[in-house]
């Protein structure tokens, strides 16, 4: 049942290994790919108290985007037995990167991309305003008919789950459907090694998914409040299998990586028919990836079936594709997974943040963003000063962490970004 789309994942035994920084704990070792890249000590801190939880199986592995994160560590592969720890998957269930590639050549887009930039942020609601209210700038006033097609089986889904737990109701739902949201999340249109043109976006399960996420990382803290006193970190609260509230968040967090990644599609169809009346006709390449790195699986692995908790990292089992984004101004990669048993088929899921959003703000200047994003059409106001490239790893020192859990396909460069 989880996820949808991906089935179940063997890592057999005779799996790549690869060289990482054992780390030795409490409870199970940790094993990291951070050479070149590091481990803050608060989020060493949150990994070691991971490690020490009683359902968390064989080792957890670290991606070397990793950072401190709400609940659980960003960058974190968390496998647990019989149990699911609600904030190790995080609010935005499902989040992740889609991927299409044209073809069309760089020679055909035109001089200017601002209005290129304008079709697709007319085309695909994103932002924020009116603290998320009735006229929020973010979602859809007037649902278009294919959020309307894709919402006949989501929205009965949703009532089934909501009807055995009205604490979810009232968050944003159909009408987040195909939309961006804020924070790292973005559109855009970038150039390969070939300067062929691809279109890629970063989105997740918007409100809805943040309801449900937030909903479950609470009752499982109540659930434990008897043995809350005896967890590391009291978000680190877990349900147990074979219970109905266990069931119940499987159930919804499926539901939650499906519209995550119908989401995905939808902006991608709508950023496609934007692109077509500004730029020369084109058709789709065979490279598509549609992938989740946020969220829970049930997959095998070192003998046993068990949950596989990726927050912030992507499954690259041997052969397949994923995406590693950097952040504005930087690189990104499509990439082919090489397999590693040891990171137990997981890749990063982008560069990973070096600093808070706060301390960006006070970092960096509006012209020290400009100057870091010369060359791309994006916005460049001190409202996205905290998303500017100096925030984040540098992408090359991230994949040589991890030269050994995938290979490079395609190397992507921004002309084109999109931020809420």
């Amino acid at each position: 049942m989880l996820p949808i789309g991906a089935g179940q994942w063997d890592a057999h035994v005779g799996g790549l290994m690869s060289e990482y920084e054992l780390i030795e704990t409490e409870g199970v070792p940790i094993k990291a790919w951070t050479r070149g890249v590091g481990v803050e000590d608060a989020a060493r801190k949150q990994l070691e108290n991971v490690a020490r939880l009683p359902v968390v199986f064989h080792h957890v592995a670290v991606m070397p985007d990793v950072h401190y994160g709400i609940g659980a560590t960003v960058g974190s592969v968390v496998p647990t037995k019989g149990a699911i720890i609600p904030a190790a998957v995080g609010v935005d269930v499902g989040c992740g990167m889609i991927a299409v590639e044209t073809s069309l050549d760089a020679k055909q887009l035109p001089d200017s991309l601002k209005r290129l930039r304008s079709a697709i942020e007319k085309a695909v609601p994103h932002g924020r305003s009116g603290n998320g209210g009735k006229n929020d700038r973010g979602a859809w006033s007037k649902l278009p008919k294919p959020a309307e097609e894709a919402w006949k089986t989501l929205g009965p889904q949703l009532k089934s789950i909501t009807d055995k737990h009205p604490g979810i109701r009232g968050a944003n739902d159909v009408n987040h459907l195909g939309t961006l949201g804020t924070g790292n999340h973005f559109i855009e249109v970038c150039l390969d090694e070939r300067d062929r043109v691809w279109f890629m976006l970063h989105s997740g399960s918007r409100g809805i998914g943040n309801r449900i996420g937030s909903y479950f990382i609470e009752l499982a803290k109540h659930d434990m409040m008897r043995h809350v006193k005896n967890l590391p970190d009291r978000d680190l609260a877990y349900l147990q299998e074979g219970s109905p509230k266990f069931a119940d968040y499987v159930e919804a967090v499926d539901w939650a990586q499906r519209y995550a990644m119908t989401n995905r599609q939808l902006m991608m169809d709508a950023v496609i028919a934007a692109a077509k009346k500004e730029l020369p006709p084109f058709t789709l390449g065979e490279s598509a990836v549609n992938c989740h790195h946020n969220y829970v699986a049930r997959e095998h692995h070192f003998g046993e079936d068990i949950f596989v908790t990726r927050k912030g990292a992507v499954r690259a089992g041997a052969g397949e594709l994923g995406i590693i984004p950097g952040s504005m101004g930087a690189r990104s990669y499509i990439v082919r997974g090489k397999g590693n048993r040891d990171s137990y088929c997981s890749c990063s899921h982008g560069a990973g943040r070096t600093m808070s959003r706060g301390e960006a703000k006070r970092r960096f200047t509006v012209e020290d963003h400009a100057k870091a994003t010369e060359g791309i059409e994006c916005r460049k106001d001190k409202d996205v000063i905290d998303e500017t490239p100096m925030a984040y790893k540098p992408i090359d020192k991230v994949m040589a962490a991890q030269a050994e859990l995938v290979e490079p396909v395609h190397e992507l460069r921004q002309v084109v970004c999109v931020k809420g």
